[in-house]
């Protein structure tokens, strides 16, 4: 009887470890997808890619990009309980920040929204979106002469993206460049044209006579 209950508990031990690692395999595989939903709705964001092509962010500005994925995956990361408000400011403080770009179309809004849309999808096993996403991008680099859509860089750690600058993802940028202003045709989100009127580069910042500086912020809703 002894020798028959430890079996059983080697028999159930060995399968309590099994289904862990399934698991753990499965949770590795939603996070590699929700970094590449965040990856390819950056890319098809035609602000953004006003922004790259025309190098507001300077010549390093399609990598910046790539490290902006990441800067939003680790928000998820270290909070949670991120929400779409969350994500609108950061998409606009990085516009800001590192493209000298005001945006005044609020497609941040949309973006945000697609990003929470596809985590609450991924959370629940649910891939087929970021799926078809992935699949159409590759279509259209295959139209523009891609092979396989291998030119996406997925950034999983922002910390790892900015110490390793440089490198490959350089000699990357030029061909990026050209592809940004057909990527922006594709997408859902909003028009090319639209996009480059209402973002532009960052102005000089406002001096009233006092001597103070105006600060125009975005109010949470």
């Amino acid at each position: 009887m002894l020798r028959l209950l430890n079996h059983s508990h080697q028999v159930y031990f060995s399968c309590v470890i099994i289904i862990t690692h399934h698991l753990t395999n499965l949770l590795d595989q939603l996070s590699q997808k929700f970094d590449l939903a965040i990856s390819l709705l950056l890319h098809a964001w035609p602000a953004l890619s006003i922004a790259v092509r025309e190098e507001w962010g300077g010549p390093d500005s399609s990598s910046k990009r790539d490290w902006f994925a990441g800067a939003i995956s680790d928000l998820f990361t270290e909070r949670s309980d991120t929400d779409e408000l969350d994500v609108e400011e950061l998409l606009l403080q990085v516009m800001a920040d590192e493209f000298e770009c005001n945006l005044e179309d609020e497609s941040e809004v949309i973006v945000a929204r697609e990003i929470l849309r596809c985590r609450r999808e991924l959370a629940q096993g649910v891939t087929a979106r970021v799926d078809r996403m992935y699949e159409e991008w590759k279509e259209r680099q295959a139209r523009k002469g891609g092979v396989d859509g291998s030119g996406l860089q997925v950034v999983e750690h922002v910390h790892a993206a900015r110490e390793g600058g440089g490198g490959e993802d350089d000699d990357d940028d030029d061909d990026d460049n050209e592809d940004d202003s057909d990527e922006a045709e594709d997408v859902e989100m909003g028009d090319g044209d639209e996009a480059a009127s209402s973002s532009r580069p960052k102005p000089e910042p406002e001096v009233d006579e006092d001597g103070f500086t105006k600060v125009v912020g975005k109010r949470r809703r």
